[in-house]
């Protein structure tokens, strides 16, 4: 009998993992023939290569870790600096560059800590359900009876400006969004006929938990943390730009726009160049998501293979 129950929960997981990879391998072919997905990663390669790579990109690395050079400061975009120099002398484009590090980190983190707390939260209130489930959305709803951006602000403003308490006011506000759409997800995959072989063949409820739910939600999951970013590093912008963000000497994007927007008539460079890349990252992220999201559809994939 133990050998029946053995061979029937081999063949359940082996059926899930394939029909997993086969979905998959769907998605990806009707993401790479989107133009707007691809022009996206484009975007993002490059402003992600250079983050990484920024101390070798750089043309002037020690101004872009903060070391001022009021000789040449707010010197016109020329050959030497092709975006311009700062109120300190600093070459823009160095500063662009480290300043993609925080701001990136920022959204990436922040996305991951979020999705981290609210997917195993979402999804053991959905297959529970109960006084659990019950618990765990009124927490959620509090947190979602305030707007975001103002409950982040908030909570940077209560603790001392830096990046990893902006990244933490943050997360703190983004991860009921993810237990909301796990939840929701949990809610129908419980009753799926492989769900409840796996409960009468005595699968843990943690074992149905992270090898037959959770690798059923990601794919949504998937989809709205590629949206998220975006918004996450709008956010994390936002919060710099009022002075709670990332502190000089520290380059960061929202930090740049704050003070480029004093010299903005006279020399647009320096906050146009910082404001630019913030433009252009949420888009790529948001055409990103919506390409995913698509892809995801089987509805839209039909139509685009």
């Amino acid at each position: 009998m133990t050998s029946v129950f053995s061979e029937a929960k081999t063949s359940i997981d082996e059926n899930l993992n394939g029909k997993h990879i086969s979905e998959l391998l769907l998605m990806w072919r009707a993401f790479r023939r989107d133009p707007f997905a691809l022009f996206s990663l484009v975007i993002l390669m490059f402003f992600i290569f250079g983050a990484i790579f920024a101390p070798l990109l750089a043309p002037f690395p020690d101004q872009g870790l903060g070391l001022p050079n009021v000789l040449e400061k707010f010197n016109p975009p020329s050959l030497a600096h092709p975006f311009g120099t700062d109120y300190l002398g600093r070459d823009v484009l160095s500063r662009v560059l480290y300043g993609g590090r925080s701001s990136l980190a920022i959204g990436f983190l922040v996305v991951a800590l979020a999705a981290l707390v609210g997917i195993p939260l979402g999804a053991i209130s959905g297959y529970y359900g109960g006084w659990i489930d019950n618990l765990m959305m009124r927490i959620t709803d509090i947190f979602l009876a305030f707007p975001p951006l103002l409950l982040a602000i908030a909570l940077a403003a209560a603790l001392e400006p830096s990046f990893t308490n902006t990244m933490l006011a943050i997360s703190f506000t983004w991860w009921p969004w993810y237990a909301r759409l796990v939840r929701a997800q949990t809610l129908s995959l419980r009753e799926r006929n492989y769900i409840e072989a796996a409960k009468s063949i005595g699968v843990p409820n943690w074992k149905i938990i992270t090898s037959h739910i959770l690798p059923n939600v990601m794919t949504p999951v998937m989809v709205q943390a590629t949206m998220d970013l975006g918004g996450a590093i709008l956010v994390g912008a936002a919060v710099s730009f009022i002075g709670l963000g990332v502190q000089p000497p520290t380059a960061d994007w929202g930090q740049m726009v704050s003070i480029g927007r004093i010299y903005f008539i006279e020399r647009p460079w320096y906050a146009g160049a910082a404001g630019i890349s913030i433009f252009l990252v949420s888009l790529a992220f948001n055409l990103l998501g919506d390409a995913m999201r698509d892809a995801a559809d089987p509805h839209t994939r039909r139509i685009v293979q």
